[in-house]
């Protein structure tokens, strides 16, 4: 029986080229879609972890309070020990301490004179560090443009933007100017020895990265990090694995010391848990409205084919085939019909989704005023996920559309059939 259907769906194309195309078509777009904003979603937390808050972030609890402003004054001190003991109590991770500050840095002119200045966003990284992780971490060495990566203290890397902006020669000296740890001003001269662009907004356009030892003697701040940051080793936000733990350390460190040490994770300290709960939310949707919409054009098209198909059911009715057994055969078609079009529709969906993954798109000229950690090029991104979820919309609209259609088949009255028959 199921050969004879096959075989009546290969033979009869408008019972089945059109639904399979509708099939094929929001399939496509569902998976194209649920790999875009996976993409998104990837993008905006890779980005945020690798410049902000890291996978975990350990930091004093009043520096948490006031995270936002950067507050060295409240730094976490004997900041050796406490990354010591973090690196031995939770060795899956990769932890790094970080200082971040603002200021200006002055460009001198031939006199000594002020010849330029800009306010920096300013990192204060493990740069010389033997194992440092911050290399990979930020991938450095891709984002230069012009100049080298320091090799030695007093050596930095400035945007190639502010570069510009500021007409810093490389290998010419500036000076910072900020606040230390104590509140008094901090004067500091470094040498610029490279450039770089990491494709996101806030550091292309101001930022300034120097070797961890030189930040902490500049600003005052011996043995002291602002921030500790905790990162997977496969670069992937582990949200349940974070909650863990980040419970089980702060339930080690209860102390109503506003200095002591406090874990958090990067939902809790980036301020994306809303943002991410919303693309799991447009996920939801996008896949829901396209089963409703394939739903509402294969009921058409299954209302029409039942119209078009109308002799052909009576006169199966006329030689006592039973009306559940036809019901059941157009099901049975549908289902054929969904698996071979969400196959193809998947297919194509993929073969999009990862040359988006591959090139991207560049919204880069919507994002340069952005103050959010998000990357100039977005990208679509390929999961396991993405092989299935089509399969969804696909066969459930099917489903519907012939399920709801093909109830006509139980209104048909035997005391027609003859009549019928004979026009």
């Amino acid at each position: 029986m199921i050969a004879f259907l096959l075989k009546g769906l290969l033979r009869d194309r408008s019972r089945s080229l059109f639904p399979m195309l509708m099939v094929t078509a929001g399939v496509t777009m569902t998976v194209l879609f649920y790999a875009w904003l996976r993409g998104v979603e990837s993008s905006i937390v890779a980005t945020t972890a690798h410049f902000d808050t890291g996978h975990v972030r350990v930091m004093t609890k009043a520096y948490a309070a006031q995270v936002d402003q950067d507050p060295n004054d409240l730094a976490l001190e004997g900041a050796d020990t406490v990354l010591s003991g973090l690196r031995r109590t939770f060795p899956d991770l990769l932890w790094t301490p970080r200082i971040r500050f603002g200021g200006l840095l002055d460009v001198p002119d031939e006199h000594g004179e002020t010849k330029s200045q800009a306010p920096v966003i300013g990192m204060g990284l493990d740069l010389l560090g033997r194992h440092s992780p911050e290399w990979t971490i930020l991938n450095l060495r891709s984002a230069v443009v012009r100049g080298r990566l320091p090799r030695a203290h007093g050596e930095i890397l400035i945007s190639d933007d502010l570069a510009t902006r500021l007409g810093i020669l490389i290998g010419q000296v500036a000076t910072l100017i900020s606040a230390t740890m104590h509140g008094s001003m901090a004067l500091a001269n470094f040498t610029v020895v490279g450039t770089v662009r990491f494709g996101v907004g806030p550091m292309d356009r101001g930022a300034m990265i120097a070797d961890l030892a030189d930040v902490q003697q500049a600003l005052d701040m011996p043995n002291t990090a602002g921030e500790l940051l905790g990162f997977f080793r496969d670069d992937l936000d582990h949200e349940a694995q974070a909650d863990s733990l980040t419970s089980l350390f702060n339930a080690a460190h209860r102390s109503t010391d506003q200095f002591g040490p406090v874990m958090g994770t990067l939902r809790e300290q980036s301020g994306l848990a809303d943002l991410l709960d919303y693309v799991t939310f447009a996920l939801n949707v996008v896949t829901a409205f396209f089963i409703v919409a394939m739903s509402v054009v294969l009921w058409n098209a299954g209302l029409m084919g039942s119209l078009r198909r109308y002799g052909e059911i009576g006169v199966r009715l006329a030689l006592g085939e039973d009306k559940g057994h036809i019901y059941r055969a157009m099901l049975l078609e549908s289902v054929a019909i969904g698996l071979v079009g969400s196959v193809l529709g998947t297919g194509v969906g993929l073969a999009g989704a990862y040359a988006l993954q591959v090139h991207g798109v560049d919204i880069g000229q919507f994002t340069r005023k952005s103050t959010m950690m998000v990357s100039d090029v977005v990208r679509a991104r390929v999961t396991a996920t993405a092989f299935v979820i089509g399969f969804l919309p696909g066969l459930l609209a099917t489903l519907f559309g012939t399920g709801v259609s093909g109830i006509g088949i139980y209104r048909r009255q035997t005391s027609q059939l003859f009549k019928e028959l004979e026009a």
